[in-house]
């Protein structure tokens, strides 16, 4: 589905206010907390001391960290004073200085990653992967609609926004090679994610219920988890991802208060196999899924069009399974959704997929892709409804493929 008709400032008025860091050109090494309001960042330390605001501790800050570990309440809280200070005509002469034009500004990676996971929840994906990748065995795996599968990821490789990705390598292998090689990676993709921040840290050996999602779970971004296909096939016998993604994960500079997004709940696919109790979602009282509708662009040419409601595993269930073993939270966790997709070619939310592993060429205005080129920019942007029939944008999480550092 396209973007909304509305304008962009639309997006990002007072219904949403996701929060970023940023840093300005008089003073390129000060990194502050801001809020997105249209196309202005508001500098929200500044704003709290010029309003006399107790939450000058929490938001005076070089990054997120110390909010998102303040916990639901200072998050409902700020959330409310932040509102009120954007809307109330009064305020309007003390904030004007502090708000800032978007394109004038650096954002930053607004948190301290911890610890990163990704999951694999989308059954039109699985589908999809599976008729790819293992033709001998079409259908989802055993395992698939009884848990949630994921893998962790590095941490490290984290990268914001607009930040660019160069082209991984490592080794290969065609069925018909008689030895694998070594050099970059020819089937360089994507895969159009929505990622969750954890806040509130959870202690070792107590696993999280979903009951306790909105308690831990601080906002949620975009996520692009670059995907190296070639050397996935080849490494991951038998185990998961490896150097085919630990490469680069791009998320967007902002960061959407999961409380934004309440209008934009919706239940999950109907499920087709009986739950184990610490994942069965029935009786909760709110949906776990949501509205998010997601569109990915190369070099900003829209291919596709993937719906964030078609998740089968909802975050909820996935920060649940995740823990279930006596994993702990800490401030700055962040986990991958899995690649979206949806029934539909132009709902794949991927170039294995899109193209069926090359086999179905996109043709671009700026030719015929089958994987990534070098020079290649990669766009994921989602809007989702808001309060009040309006509109709400999630920050755009952009990427640029550079050649590979290594001689093929």
């Amino acid at each position: 589905m396209p973007e909304p008709s509305s304008g962009g400032d639309d997006l990002f008025g007072p219904h949403n206010l996701p929060y970023g860091v940023f840093s300005t050109a008089d003073e390129p090494g000060r990194r502050r907390v801001g809020v997105r309001l249209h196309d202005r960042v508001l500098d929200a330390g500044a704003a709290a001391r010029a309003l006399g605001s107790p939450y000058g501790t929490l938001l005076d800050q070089p990054d997120l960290g110390p909010l998102m570990a303040a916990g639901r309440t200072a998050w409902r809280d700020v959330r409310r004073a932040l509102t009120a200070w954007v809307s109330v005509p009064s305020h309007r002469a003390e904030l004007e200085p502090l708000l800032h034009p978007l394109d004038a500004v650096e954002l930053h990676l607004p948190y301290a990653v911890a610890d990163y996971a990704d999951f694999y929840s989308n059954e039109h994906h699985a589908a999809n992967a599976g008729a790819i990748l293992r033709p001998d065995r079409r259908g989802l795996t055993p395992n698939w609609k009884h848990l949630p599968v994921g893998y962790h990821g590095r941490a490290g490789t984290v990268v914001v926004s607009g930040t660019d990705v160069v082209r991984p390598t490592g080794q290969r292998k065609t069925p018909t090679d008689p030895a694998p090689v070594f050099g970059p990676s020819t089937k360089l993709d994507i895969e159009a994610e929505v990622g969750f921040v954890v806040g509130t840290p959870s202690p070792q050996g107590f696993p999280v219920p979903l009951s306790a999602f909105r308690d831990h779970v601080f906002g949620v971004c975009l996520l692009n988890d670059w995907s190296a296909r070639d050397l996935q096939a080849w490494e991951g016998q038998p185990l998961g991802p490896f150097l085919a993604k630990s490469f680069a994960t791009s998320v967007s500079a902002w960061v959407t208060p999961l409380e934004a997004l309440d209008a934009a709940r919706v239940a999950p696919p109907p499920r087709t196999e009986p739950l184990l109790p610490y994942l069965d979602d029935t009786d909760e009282e709110e949906p776990g899924g949501f509205d998010l509708r997601l569109t990915v662009s190369v070099n900003g040419e829209a291919v596709a069009h993937p719906p964030f409601s078609s998740m089968y595993w909802t975050a909820a269930q996935q920060l649940a399974h995740l823990t279930v073993n006596g994993a702990s939270l800490r401030t700055g966790d962040l986990y991958g959704s899995g690649t979206v997709s949806g029934p539909e070619r132009a709902q794949r939310g991927s170039l294995l997929e899109l193209t069926w592993d090359g086999a179905e060429p996109l043709d671009l205005a700026t030719g015929k892709r089958t994987y990534l080129e070098d020079g290649d920019e990669v766009t994921l942007t989602a809007w989702a409804p808001g309060p009040h029939h309006t509109t709400l944008g999630l920050g755009e999480v952009t990427g640029r493929i550079t050649p590979s550092l290594t001689d093929a």
